[in-house]
């Protein structure tokens, strides 16, 4: 599989003699979607696209790669990765919400930023990010108990930018 994680939604019959919903109406079916979302291990998944930019990228410039914030490449990446395709599904559940362009592939709220985490992000460079002085690691969000991340930015379609945790 080429994809590093991707959601979608499944289409869901419920018979009206196994539930007692009233709300189904007597003997009709009803039918309802639920979304679900699926993200790879990006340390072995292609990590040169699903762990960047913790990894050398597949193509483009290349830089050398950031020190993954908790240590782990594949993890770090997995997290950059689970936000995009939560915030797809959380904006585009049914892959009938907000999206750009053409449906077939559509730039949801994150994949409309690709490779931006900072300021001043272009092709092959995330952008100025915070550094661990201890570690080296980059990261852009404080999470519970001190633990650092790298998060994607997410498309603002109030000023049509990508919008970064660091402004």
């Amino acid at each position: 599989m080429s994809s590093c994680g991707f959601h979608d939604s499944l289409n869901l019959f419920s018979d009206p003699k196994s539930t007692k919903s009233r709300m189904m109406g007597k003997g009709k079916k009803h039918q309802q979607l639920l979304p679900y979302a699926w993200v790879g291990n990006s340390a072995s998944q292609c990590p040169g696209q699903c762990a960047w930019p913790f990894h050398q990228p597949i193509y483009g410039p290349q830089s050398p790669p950031l020190v993954a914030p908790n240590g782990d490449m594949g993890i770090d990446g997995m997290i950059i990765n689970i936000a995009t395709v939560l915030a797809g599904a959380a904006t585009n559940p049914f892959n009938t919400g907000y999206f750009q362009g053409d449906a077939a592939a559509p730039l949801e709220a994150v994949s409309a930023c690709p490779g931006i985490y900072g300021k001043g992000a272009y092709p092959g460079f995330p952008g100025e990010l915070l550094v661990d002085e201890t570690t080296g690691a980059s990261y852009n969000a404080h999470g519970l108990d001190g633990r650092k991340f790298l998060l994607p930015a997410m498309w603002d379609p109030a000023t049509n930018s990508c919008k970064t945790l660091l402004v």
